[in-house]
């Protein structure tokens, strides 16, 4: 058993982000087995995520702030502090904060190891959908 370095946090890549978003590592696999990944992910206000899916499902618990999540069929959950939410594997979705809040949360998921059909990032979600999302 170990004390694990800090990982640095990392700005959030604009091919998957709108907007500033910050990612702290927490655990990755280690050995050939494992495929548990962990992060600390935080929105600015009206930031979020592309369009994705996990090919392993995605469990999201929301830390602090409003979070706003969102699926293909129209689907938004508002979501806050304490609150979990899971997206089964495949599902195509987005997650970020609400207009008027930053927002923090742990993501949870498996690695795929690329061989997943269900696993990818799309196109962003527009200004437009968001807007909708949020509710003005």
């Amino acid at each position: 058993m170990n004390i694990e370095p800090k990982s640095p946090t990392n700005k959030g890549s604009a091919d998957w982000f709108t907007g500033d978003v910050w990612v702290d590592p927490i655990a990755a696999p280690r050995d050939g087995d494992q495929r548990m990944i962990v992060g600390r992910v935080r929105f600015a206000p009206g930031s979020r995520t592309a369009w994705h899916a996990h090919g392993r499902g995605q469990t999201l618990h929301v830390t602090e702030g409003i979070a706003l999540l969102g699926t293909r069929d129209g689907t938004v959950i508002r979501a806050t502090p304490g609150q979990t939410i899971y997206t089964p594997p495949g599902e195509e979705h987005w997650h970020g904060a609400a207009p008027e809040d930053f927002t923090e949360h742990l993501a949870m998921l498996e690695t795929s190891n690329g061989a997943d059909a269900e696993d990818g990032w799309f196109e962003h979600v527009t200004d437009e959908d968001y807007r909708a999302a949020a509710g003005g």
